[in-house]
């Protein structure tokens, strides 16, 4: 009668995040370089083509004071200010830099470069005005490799509208998508952005197509799994999981949950085996010691689970569910005076949890304290139906205490419902019946 522990951690799917902004900050992040003009343009003086030597060499410090010099003849010289931004971001003055890209974009606001330079740093910065320089980037041509350069105007759009404007977000990424339809980075990034709206379906489309672009991606893998357990598919997230861990055996939360997708299907052995190793990875997740528990008990395992409840419960002292799995798998080994202090202690802390008090009437019952099952089982009846089994424990505890009549009463309840389900009982009910109320 005892009723099932409920799996911790499976609810915690995503404990295997998909790192797409991560790919943002290596992919989209840095400022593109100057593009070279003609030296008969009127804006490239002798200063700033002597200037962009240096910038060739790296040489920032060199650069920096021509820069300032052809901006001080000529405040308008865009090329100068741009040049200027890129000297102040790569050391390390973004103030400095946002300020000489939006004087370049204000003395030429149609090139690619300033625009999108500027919008990254807007976005570093968290400022909303990186939508509107960004989305003027989208609206331009890059100098260099147009579709390139698009792509990543367009993916650093979807970054910064992911929390504010989601289904933009998304649409941008599509656009990035198109023109660079090898990058796994935009199927990414959607993907996580529906995985957390909850459309699911939209999700794995956009995981399937990174996967299709890279088949060992395992940002892909490890979102397709996570849609999977959300959307109960366990032999599909099981499958996914295995092939992330043969590109990654190493990662302890991918194999926790590897382990947690296993006891879900009811592969108990399976299970136990993947959260071990789990934990010889990541020694510190109580939860998936929790799972590991679960997992030896539904195998058969008592002495392992027990063991691993008591250390468990000795962390979390105020813990319900880590006081009924002891107790349950105390009750497993028929220890029954110590599984009743244990149902005890679960019921104190979470007094409406009706299935314990089913498990603590059977202990009460086989420590022939009939009184307690009595009780136990009158507080059960308020949280949880009647069955088969409550009738019967009922009746053979009234009965030990001599209360025949309640006792008949509840032998006859049992045998109502029982309709030959359970044979030996069923034939221990008739004959009590014969020898406390033969009347009847």
């Amino acid at each position: 009668m005892s009723g099932k522990q409920k799996l911790v951690g499976w609810a915690a799917a995503a404990v295997l995040s998909v790192s797409a902004s991560g790919l943002w900050a290596q992919q989209t992040g840095k400022s593109v370089h100057h593009v070279r003009v003609e030296d008969s343009d009127p804006l490239f003086p002798p200063e700033l083509r002597q200037a962009e030597a240096a910038l060739d060499k790296k040489n920032y410090s060199a650069a920096e004071p021509m820069l300032q010099q052809v901006t001080g003849k000529n405040p308008n010289n865009y090329r100068a200010w741009f040049d200027l931004g890129y000297v102040y971001t790569a050391t390390g003055r973004k103030p400095e830099a946002i300020e000489a890209y939006r004087k370049a974009v204000a003395a030429k606001p149609d090139v690619f470069e300033s625009n999108l330079n500027l919008g990254l740093l807007l976005a570093q910065n968290g400022s909303p005005e990186a939508e509107e320089s960004l989305r003027d980037a989208t609206r331009l041509k890059p100098s260099g490799n147009p579709q390139e350069g698009l792509a990543r105007a367009w993916l650093s759009l979807g970054h910064v509208l992911e929390h504010r404007k989601p289904a933009e977000a998304v649409q941008a990424y599509s656009e990035a998508a198109k023109l660079q339809p090898k990058d796994p980075e935009p199927h990414l990034s959607a993907g996580a952005i529906l995985e957390k709206q909850n459309d699911l379906p939209g999700a794995e489309r956009e995981y399937q197509a990174a996967l299709a672009v890279a088949p060992n991606s395992a940002d892909a893998l490890i979102g397709l799994a996570n849609v999977y357990m959300q959307s109960k598919r366990l032999p599909q997230a099981e499958a996914a999981l295995r092939q992330y861990l043969a590109l990654d055996p190493k990662n302890g939360p991918a194999r926790v949950q590897l382990g947690r997708v296993l006891e879900a299907e009811g592969k108990h052995t399976e299970a136990a085996a993947q959260l071990q190793q789990g934990l010889e990875l990541v020694p510190d997740d109580l939860n998936a010691r929790r799972d590991l528990a679960f997992s030896y008990a539904n195998s058969g395992k008592y002495d392992k689970a027990e063991a691993l409840y008591r250390a468990l419960v000795v962390k979390a002292p105020n813990d319900a569910e880590l006081h009924y799995g002891l107790g349950a798998s105390l009750m497993a080994e028929h220890k029954y005076p110590e599984a009743q202090t244990e149902l005890l202690n679960a019921i104190k802390l979470k007094p409406d949890a009706g299935v314990i008090y089913g498990d603590l009437a059977v202990v009460a019952a086989e420590n022939k304290n009939y009184p307690l099952a009595l009780k136990a089982l009158d507080v059960r009846a308020k949280f949880l139906p009647e069955n088969p089994g409550t009738y019967f424990l009922r009746a053979t505890a009234l009965d030990h205490l001599k209360q025949f009549k309640l006792a008949a009463q509840s032998y006859r309840q049992f045998l109502n419902v029982s309709g030959g389900k359970n044979p030996e009982q069923e034939w221990q009910a008739q004959h009590r019946l014969l020898a406390i109320d033969p009347k009847k």
